[in-house]
């Protein structure tokens, strides 16, 4: 039972860890996801080995059900909001936690380990070091008192060279009378300073930012 508690509380910690670098991103999947993700996955492993007796001939077959077993969770955190999909890093964070739990449970220690070292190292320290390779999506949501503001700020955007993948434009009726939205999707590198979008922006006296992420 000792050796089993360690085990345990080893895919906790170790989780847990990869769970709190998901927290301070602000991710759904944080430190209480991951930490179960991993507990589970060591559980069942160690379920595996010693729940049937020792006749089993096959020990590995719980074990392996977890595998496909966590891809229900992982299709969970993905999302695809207007052409855009979200949440694959956080669904590859809990598949590599479920592996991690796993190494525990096999007494694996230093692979589980040296797994959430290079996993966080991945996460934090390249990402970090490396931060315009690659694009990323930024949403953008403003309005306008006419729709002739509207398309002037779309065409300053464009012509500062900012990859706008997609935009929508309607109007609606609100208590400071008829405005126009417009809700877009920017492609810019990594890195990219978003303040340079206001500085696009505040040109425009009419225009009012009310979502940017």
């Amino acid at each position: 039972m000792i050796d089993i508690t360690i085990r345990l509380l080893v895919a906790l910690l170790l989780g847990g860890a990869i769970g709190l670098e998901r927290e301070y991103r602000a991710k759904d999947a944080g430190f209480r996801t991951h930490f179960l993700v991993a507990l589970g996955s060591c559980l069942f492993c160690v379920v595996s080995q010693f729940g049937f007796g020792v006749d089993l001939k096959d020990s590995s077959r719980v074990a392996a059900q977890v595998v496909s077993g966590i891809g229900f969770i992982g299709a969970g955190t993905i999302i695809f909001q207007k052409n855009v999909v979200r949440g694959l890093t956080t669904a590859a964070g809990l598949w590599v936690t479920a592996a991690i739990g796993l190494a525990c449970g096999t007494g694996m220690y230093l692979a589980a380990m040296a797994t959430t070292l290079l996993v966080l190292t991945g996460l934090e320290v390249l990402n970090a070091m490396i931060p315009r390779i690659g694009t990323t999506t930024i949403l953008v949501s403003f309005s306008a008192t006419s729709m002739r503001q509207a398309q002037q700020a779309i065409d300053r955007l464009k012509q500062a060279s900012i990859d706008i993948h997609s935009y929508e434009l309607k109007d609606h009726r609100g208590p400071e009378g008829k405005r126009f939205g417009v809700n877009m999707e920017i492609k810019v590198k990594r890195g990219f300073a978003h303040d340079r979008l206001f500085d696009y922006l505040e040109g425009f006296d009419d225009i009012t930012v009310s979502c940017f992420e």
